[in-house]
């Protein structure tokens, strides 16, 4: 690599020199996620993995993508870029898991004005931080540099991960019944969803992100940039603890798109509305944006970032794993008969 340059492609704004330069500072972070099964590390041509299978009769690969989304332009606001990796990661984790599967390795894609290299390893940090708390590895990734098609400050972050699971223990909405307990699993703050309305209401391009908002016991840039909390672990515990039916990642769309997902026809996700315990940021949002409280919850997550069915017998097993892995969960609902597959009262 040492002798790789090219004063043309230079010329054109594309530097192969910071490329390499990322690399080298990423390598560190990337290298915290190993775990048996990495066979590579970064570099190659493809990411290489070699999966435990011990124990699993009929394997089933899981796969899940997705980016950041607007979110991402309030790192760039602020000039930090050290947490959106997280959100990157749990975005694709926090869905695979919901099928029971345990995430194996992800990859990332970073498409940019201009390559910094520090910028670059920031955000790099960030994905080989969400993969350490999801248990995954980070096995490979792509920096892209895109001049004259990219403001050179700007950024566009994604990636994928792949799990797997046993296909007897692949959660189906099938097994969902009546009777059945809904429990929350609270969320960090707004996580990577509605950032497109919350830039608005804040009118960030404009706003003072470094003002403390008594509110929120922190800056608001602060607030609005908390990662996405990742449930692998203990949503992983109480598969093995409790007879759960069904889990819900709540993203966009909120309570009305995402809980109904995993209800069967015939049944109906009755939530208590007084139950939902709304951190701070959404009742500003709300208040400051003149939003519906439909629309709050057809938007964000409102302080639920997942939902998880289990049957009654066993929820108190559930709700002790959670929190035994620090999720202080509770109970928000029931399953019930009823044609509308989500009821908010």
């Amino acid at each position: 690599m040492e002798h790789s340059h090219s004063a043309s492609y230079a010329a054109a704004g594309v530097d192969i020199e910071a490329g390499y330069e990322g690399v080298r500072l990423m390598k560190k972070h990337v290298e915290r996620t190993f775990i048996p099964g990495v066979v590579s590390g970064i570099g190659g041509f493809g990411g290489l993995f070699a999966p435990q299978l011990d124990g699993m009769r009929e394997p089933v690969l899981v796969s899940g993508t997705d980016g950041v989304g607007t979110k991402q332009r309030i790192a760039q606001l602020m000039d930090r870029h050290d947490t959106v990796g997280i959100d990157c990661v749990a975005m694709c984790v926090n869905d695979i898991v919901c099928c029971g599967a345990r995430p194996l390795f992800f990859l990332d894609y970073i498409a940019i004005g201009r390559n910094v290299p520090e910028k670059v390893a920031a955000l790099v940090s960030g994905v080989a931080e969400g993969c350490v708390q999801a248990g995954c590895a980070l096995i490979g990734g792509e920096t892209a540099e895109h001049p004259g098609t990219m403001r050179p400050d700007d950024y566009d972050l994604a990636g994928f991960a792949v799990g797997v699971v046993d296909r007897e223990k692949i959660l189906d909405p099938s097994a969902v019944r009546a009777g059945d307990v809904l429990l929350a699993l609270p969320s960090s703050g707004v996580h990577s969803n509605g950032y497109s309305l919350v830039r608005k209401v804040f009118d960030v391009e404009h706003a003072n992100l470094g003002r403390f908002v008594p509110a929120l016991g922190t800056t608001l840039g602060e607030a609005l940039l908390t990662p996405t909390r990742i449930y692998v672990k203990p949503v992983l515990a109480a598969l093995s603890a409790a007879e759960v039916h069904g889990v819900s990642h709540i993203t966009g769309g909120g309570f009305y798109e995402n809980i109904p997902r995993s209800i069967p026809d015939g049944l109906c996700a009755k939530v208590e509305k007084a139950a939902v315990r709304v951190p701070p940021i959404f009742d500003l949002i709300q208040k400051l944006g003149a939003i519906p409280g439909r629309d709050m919850f057809n938007t964000f997550n409102m302080g639920v970032g997942m939902c998880m069915t289990v049957s009654a017998a066993t929820a108190d097993n559930a709700l002790g794993a959670l929190r035994a892995n620090g999720v202080d969960a509770y109970v928000l609902g029931e399953i019930v008969e009823g044609g509308e597959k989500l009821l908010l009262c």
